[in-house]
């Protein structure tokens, strides 16, 4: 029950064109690497400053993008996680989804996520909106695929242990992470986080991201990073945009939860979730 997956670091910016080439690239080098599962990160498509353009990218999930990843899945056999892309809003013009897409090695959509926590914040270091183009997501979502049960979230999301004590609940046995953190929150918050998920929910966690300068003040953390159930980071990319290839043992994952039955150990009866 070992799977292989490709965790794709990106530096994204508004070049549409060149993101998606670097994009096929990568997946051509994962299958030829026996990939069972490639992931990308958040905004992969595109990162730049223009509102215009990123609202001129957007698509239904009808539209050209899902269905040239379909091709790129069904060509290279290989699923494919489009960490996030842009995605248009029924009768809001104003407002687009950040989404993750989960495509089988037939190019069939098997999951669909819309980022849930918006990162909205105004500090000394960092101030960004996302709610000023973002629709919020309404649920959580776990996939049963063929490497085992998939949790998705997006990002910001990482900040909430709610949502990640929920997927695994549901049953996920790995949960992806893909992200744009900012540089500025990533030196001391990524790692931390990333890996008190996977201790906390005994999960694989799969964080692919952004790395390095995009446009203006705006810098990506990177350190695209797979950790196991017990905490340990299993690897991590370098300072550039490059793919880390790692495996994920399922085996190993019901060893640890069956050493330590943290799930059968709650006491929702005296806190709730």
């Amino acid at each position: 029950m070992r799977y292989f997956i490709g965790l794709v670091q990106t530096n994204s910016r508004g070049d549409y064109q060149a993101n998606l080439e670097f994009a096929h690239q990568c997946i051509e080098d994962a299958s030829r690497n026996e990939v069972d599962l490639i992931a990308f990160p958040e905004t992969f498509l595109y990162l730049g400053e223009s509102r215009e353009d990123k609202f001129k990218i957007a698509q239904t999930l009808e539209g050209e993008i899902i269905q040239k990843f379909q091709e790129l899945a069904l060509k290279y056999n290989i699923s494919i996680l489009m960490g996030s892309i842009y995605e248009l809003v029924p009768n809001e013009p104003s407002k687009l989804f950040n989404t993750s897409v989960l495509l089988d090695r037939k190019g069939e959509l098997q999951g669909v996520y819309r980022k849930i926590h918006l990162c909205d914040i105004d500090s000394p270091s960092v101030s960004h909106f996302e709610s000023r183009d973002i629709k919020s997501g309404e649920e959580a979502v776990v996939v049963d695929h063929e490497i085992g049960k998939v949790g998705l979230s997006i990002c910001y999301d990482l900040r909430f242990p709610g949502l990640y004590q929920n997927l695994r609940a549901k049953g996920a046995q790995i949960i992806f992470v893909p992200s744009a953190f900012f540089l500025q929150t990533g030196k001391n918050h990524w790692l931390p986080l990333l890996q008190a998920r996977a201790i906390e929910n005994q999960v694989y966690i799969a964080a692919p991201a952004q790395w390095g300068w995009h446009h203006g003040t705006r810098f990506s953390y990177g350190n695209s990073v797979l950790i196991d159930p017990w905490g340990t980071v299993l690897s991590c990319a370098p300072e550039r945009p490059d793919m880390i290839i790692d495996p994920i043992d399922l085996n190993y994952l019901e060893k640890v939860r069956e050493r330590m039955p943290v799930l059968e150990h709650r006491r929702t009866d005296c806190y709730g979730i």
